[in-house]
């Protein structure tokens, strides 16, 4: 603490022969110590000035000035009203500063004798409401011993304090206030015990949860699930003091963050599981942190689109963005025109002009037409893909057997762990680094044990929705509006370049880029022949890996495109 030096000392002022001036110094450590009771003194407050008054009365000194420091810890000595009070008894003639006790003042050496040689200099006596605190040797060699207990206290306190949060973590309970979603509940046991336990919060843990699971997609910014979480209707808890409001970006952020949310509780540097209900599952809270990354590197954005092919569409030369720009004639009309952002930025050596929208948006829309698949082919890719999914589904079956077995390792492994840290074999960094590891591959496991026949078919499903939208796909985009067309060229295609010539090709997204596969297609339509003249034979099953179908016994995929 750094106290500026003081004028010379002035003699005690007395008002008539034997008052003199006061000033009461009170303090309470906490927020909740300084709002207890509902009332906005609390109850330490009121008996601390009750003391310091009957003090005064006992000194026949008048209280001329109160200062009062609510939830601040004496840890800390630049206190607001501390520093106030000092600055006050330098410029005011005060004969005494009382306190309640020697701690309310201060709980360390270094402070207690800046704060006591500030005061001397000004001329002021501390006196003590509850202790012989005086400026004879005995009064400063108690004053002396009490401020160091009550540095010993403080101390002890904070190592106590530690040790409980600690071990309330080791055994998966909450520390402080539950994040946003989740509430703080006291509950009594059968014997009348109190619990304090945390529970989902019946108003907000849903929006929570659909908020990890609609980030997890990738459609979402950080900002535009902000907006969208609060167009639905989430708010913060309200307090008796402060109304429930709009939770900010930040909240939002590190609510993404928030390990919490899958079941496990941090604290130091290592994570626990927690007791409390996770709103999300752990596979889904990866996926979050995962896509957080990736904005994190792309550069997370909002833009402001004034074209549906605006940002779907580059250049065919040099791969650059086509922007979008409006020419104005002489008579004041205005033409749009696609503008390779590579050129008009500089960045490359293209040469491509500017093009035309209106032909560029027809060249698209022909390109559609090409690549919509015929009903005969869209038959025979179902019969593939079915097929290909039977397959994979028998061996995820035996592959389960697997998983569950590793996971259950794992949990042993985990379990080990925390006793070797207990026992001081394990650091806090590599008990940490550990949990971290284990916890994702136990969060893959359980993913890949839960799927099951329930996610068996939902894929299915799905791609034989995406089946029915590629043999519609021009029909469809020649139908809809500026706007759906945007989510179209999105949901069909990773880019669309426009070639020197002006037409169009693209880069389907997954899984169109195996549907819309001329090999592919060919593939499908010769096992299609196959089966047809000689019915469903071992063997003669393909495989899906990854992107691409490789031909199975008896069956060649064709040379040429359909």
């Amino acid at each position: 603490m750094t106290i500026t030096q003081a004028a010379p000392p002035a003699a005690l002022a007395h008002v008539g022969e034997t008052t003199c001036l006061a000033v009461s110094y009170l303090r309470v450590s906490t927020k909740e110590q300084a709002e207890r009771g509902g009332r906005d003194e609390g109850f330490s407050i009121p008996a601390q000035r009750e003391a310091n008054l009957r003090k005064a009365r006992e000194l026949d000194a008048i209280i001329t000035e109160e200062f009062v420091d609510a939830g601040e810890s004496a840890r800390k000595a630049d206190r607001p009203d501390l520093m106030r009070m000092i600055e006050y008894v330098k410029t005011h003639p005060v004969a005494y500063c009382i306190v309640h006790k020697v701690d309310r003042l201060a709980r360390n050496r270094a402070d207690d004798v800046a704060i006591h040689l500030a005061l001397k200099e000004a001329g002021v006596m501390l006196v003590s409401a509850t202790e012989n605190i005086d400026e004879t040797p005995s009064g400063m060699l108690l004053h002396g011993i009490m401020s160091t207990i009550a540095e010993f206290y403080s101390r002890n306190l904070a190592n106590e304090v530690a040790k409980g949060m600690n071990q309330k973590a080791l055994t998966g309970g909450t520390n402080g206030k539950a994040p946003i979603g989740y509430l703080n509940v006291r509950k009594r046991d059968e014997l009348g015990r109190e619990m304090r336990v945390v529970e989902p919060d019946p108003d907000r843990a849903a929006l929570v949860k659909w908020a990890f699971e609609a980030y997890a997609t990738g459609n979402y910014s950080t900002i535009t699930l902000h907006e969208e979480l609060i167009d639905r209707g989430l708010t913060s808890v309200p307090t008796p003091k402060r109304p429930s409001k709009a939770p900010a970006l930040s909240t939002i952020q590190k609510m993404l963050t928030n390990p919490y949310y899958k079941g496990q509780v941090s604290f130091r540097g290592a994570t626990y599981d927690g007791l409390h209900e996770p709103l999300v599952a752990t596979e889904v809270w990866y996926r979050v942190q995962a896509v957080l990354t990736a904005h994190q590197t792309s550069g997370e954005k909002t833009q402001a689109h004034d074209h549906y092919l605006k940002g779907s569409i580059f250049c065919g030369e040099c791969g650059s963005r086509l922007i979008l720009s409006n020419a104005r004639s002489s008579q004041g009309v205005i033409y749009p025109y696609f503008l390779c952002a590579g050129r008009h930025s500089k960045r490359t050596t293209c040469e491509r002009k500017a093009m035309f929208v209106p032909d560029i948006e027809a060249a698209v829309e022909d390109y559609y037409r090409n690549v919509q698949i015929p009903e005969h082919i869209v038959t025979a890719l179902r019969e593939l893909v079915t097929a290909e999914f039977d397959r994979l589904h028998a061996t995820a079956r035996q592959e389960r057997h697997a998983y569950t077995a590793e996971r259950d390792a794992l949990r042993d492994e985990r379990a080990k762990l925390l006793q070797a840290h207990y026992a001081g074999a394990v650091p806090l960094d590599l008990l940490a680094t550990e949990q971290d590891r284990i916890a994702r591959r136990i969060g893959f496991l359980d993913a890949q044990i839960n799927a099951g026949d329930i996610e068996y078919d939902q894929a299915k499903a799905h791609l034989d929705d995406c089946l029915a939208l590629a043999g519609d796909c021009h029909a469809i985009y020649m139908s809809i509006d500026d706007s759906l067309r945007r989510l179209a060229n999105q949901a069909f295609f990773d880019k669309l370049v426009v070639m020197p010539d002006d037409t169009v090709d693209g880069e389907p997204g997954e899984p169109f880029n195996i549907l819309f596969d001329s090999d592919i297609q060919g593939l499908a339509v010769t096992r299609h022949h196959a089966m047809a003249e000689s019915g469903p034979q071992t063997g003669n099953v393909v495989g899906l890996n990854n992107d691409v179908l490789v031909g199975a016994e008896g069956l060649e995929p064709p040379t040429t495109s359909l």
